[in-house]
């Protein structure tokens, strides 16, 4: 215990933290956009890899548990190492911009606090399904297939309908991206991993992928604005519709319509 509290107060310690728990967040990210971009290949392909994440606990809750712990330790070892780099140097530097310092690098607490912000409100929309976020005013859970299952291709196709929604991914996905590109780079370093040779070679390595994530998370809302899904979504307007000419809407359940949708929460 002595051991770990003294490479905690170290700066190098921290580093360490912060370079351990940003590969496994970066694994994460890599890994959910394998898991999203399976809404190209159509309801079927996506509802079926959520319906097995919510079917399997074991699963699911400590893949959770392990990500919100790394995202609490990286975000405590960074806020740390500003606090006690500003404490080792109370006064600024007299030239803003150190040599070889990028805007990504000098930017890192302020985009990491945005992408922060954005997780919250991705977990408040697609997670727990909040209808006070979502700009329709009501449960995506409702949204179900005729065999039960939770029709997740058609709330991402409706959550990213909402341009404000997708203008805000875009911007945090930007960031996000952005932040990885310096960060996978810096992993190396306190790592050890990084020196004149392949300094430049990590570099431009973790670039290139911070793009490729950006191109890949970014294709879906475009698409979602260009009109992918809408046919999906008029089978489910229909089948809601028909719901609720069969059940007609009582006192106590909510109905909401946006354009032709109308849906009860609850079936």
């Amino acid at each position: 215990m002595n051991l770990l509290q003294r490479v905690w107060r170290s700066s190098l310690g921290k580093k360490y933290v912060m370079a351990l728990t940003g590969a496994a967040l970066f694994l994460f990210v890599v890994g959910h956009l394998v898991g999203n971009l399976q809404v190209f290949l159509g309801p079927e392909a996506i509802n079926r890899y959520g319906h097995f994440l919510k079917t399997t606990p074991e699963i699911l809750w400590p893949a959770r548990i392990g990500l919100l712990t790394c995202v609490g330790l990286h975000i405590f070892a960074a806020m740390a190492l500003v606090a006690q780099n500003r404490v080792a140097r109370p006064v600024a530097y007299a030239k803003v911009g150190a040599h070889g310092a990028t805007i990504a690098s000098r930017t890192m607490i302020w985009s990491g606090l945005i992408i922060l912000s954005f997780i919250i409100y991705h977990l408040l929309h697609y997670t727990l399904t909040l209808p006070s976020v979502n700009g329709y005013g009501f449960d995506f859970s409702t949204l179900r297939e005729e065999e039960g299952r939770h029709d997740i291709f058609a709330m991402i196709v409706m959550g990213f309908q909402k341009w404000p929604v997708s203008v805000f991914y875009l911007i945090a996905v930007g960031l996000l991206c952005t932040h990885l590109g310096h960060g996978v780079g810096s992993m190396f370093q306190s790592l050890g991993f990084k020196n004149h040779v392949w300094g430049p070679r990590i570099g431009g390595l973790a670039r290139t992928v911070s793009v490729v994530l950006f191109l890949g998370y970014a294709s879906i809302p475009v698409a979602v604005l260009s009109g992918f899904g809408g046919g999906h979504l008029s089978e489910v307007r229909a089948r809601i519709a028909k719901r609720v000419s069969e059940h007609p809407v009582v006192p106590g359940r909510i109905e909401v319509s946006h354009g032709t949708n109308t849906t009860g929460k609850g079936k």
